[in-house]
């Protein structure tokens, strides 16, 4: 690009935009926009706002138009000799190379603020992404040992699983053993429970029948059963014996009767006797 194609900028430090249409110029080498000359210049002293110098003389301010007219340009410099004339070009053209030579150091400090800022960034992600690659690393680490721990569970679960398994079929299988065990005892109690009911019955029977006969019959437990002899089968009939009407007791039966009368009381129960006292009472 070449020197006289560069467009200046506003020397403001929070401006820096372009100029166009008017500028206002100072004799310390600066230029401003329009809105920001207005406003700083109307105030006095003047003071640049670029390098805080005082401007108190009478042109050391200048309001320009940019792009003046043709008029302009055929009557400004006309009826000055042609050195005053070079002369006011080259201040005019030394004042156009500070300035960007100024724009082009102010560009190259940016850069470099930039560049250093650029570096410190370069060098907190480096460190950051030391740092978060050490995190992967440990991450990674602790990932494998999970990993790792996870199949031991899972073994230590499938071991389980079959002791548990194995456990259930004992289980089961007791549970089995238990319930035949039960229903026998619960068959066997029941079993029990009618043969005792019917030994009743049958006790009941016979101490009914021997009511009946008129005779009263007395007996003894099974044990006692000794104690009688075998006298009692011999002379038994003498007790169920019935005296003809207005008649004695043979002196045989009366003779058993008396032999008999002090084990009378030692015959066995109806219930503990069994079914055959019956017959061996009508024999």
């Amino acid at each position: 690009m070449a020197l006289y194609e560069d467009t200046l900028l506003c020397n403001f430090p929070k401006c820096r935009a372009k100029l166009s249409g008017f500028a206002w110029v100072t004799a310390c080498s600066h230029i401003f926009c329009d809105p920001h000359g207005s406003g700083e210049f109307s105030r006095s002293p003047a003071v640049c706002p670029a390098c805080s110098s005082a401007l108190s003389g009478k042109l050391d301010i200048v309001r320009s138009e940019l792009s003046p007219p043709e008029e302009y340009k055929a009557m400004v410099l006309a009826g000055l000799r042609p050195e005053i004339v070079l002369e006011i070009s080259s201040r005019a053209l030394a004042f156009w190379t500070y300035q960007v030579q100024q724009e082009r150091l102010h560009q190259q400090y940016s850069l470099s603020r930039l560049e250093e800022q650029l570096k410190q960034t370069e060098l907190l992600c480096s460190q950051r992404l030391q740092g978060k690659e050490c995190e992967v690393s440990g991450v990674k680490g602790e990932l494998s040992a999970l990993s790792k721990l996870l199949e031991e569970y899972k073994r230590k679960y499938s071991d389980v699983s079959e002791k548990l398994m194995e456990r259930n079929r004992q289980h089961h299988k007791l549970q089995g053993l238990y319930d035949s065990l039960r229903l026998r005892n619960m068959a066997a109690s029941s079993q029990e429970r009618e043969r005792e009911s019917r030994e009743r019955e049958r006790g009941s029977h016979s101490y009914i029948f021997s009511r009946a006969v008129g005779q009263p019959k007395f007996h003894t437990p099974q044990g006692s059963r000794s104690h009688c002899g075998e006298g009692d089968h011999k002379n038994r009939h003498a007790l169920f014996y019935s005296p003809p009407p207005g008649g004695t007791v043979p002196t045989a039966a009366a003779s058993g009767f008396e032999a008999e009368k002090e084990g009378f009381f030692q015959f066995p129960s109806p219930a503990r006797e069994g079914p055959h006292s019956y017959y061996m009472q009508k024999q």
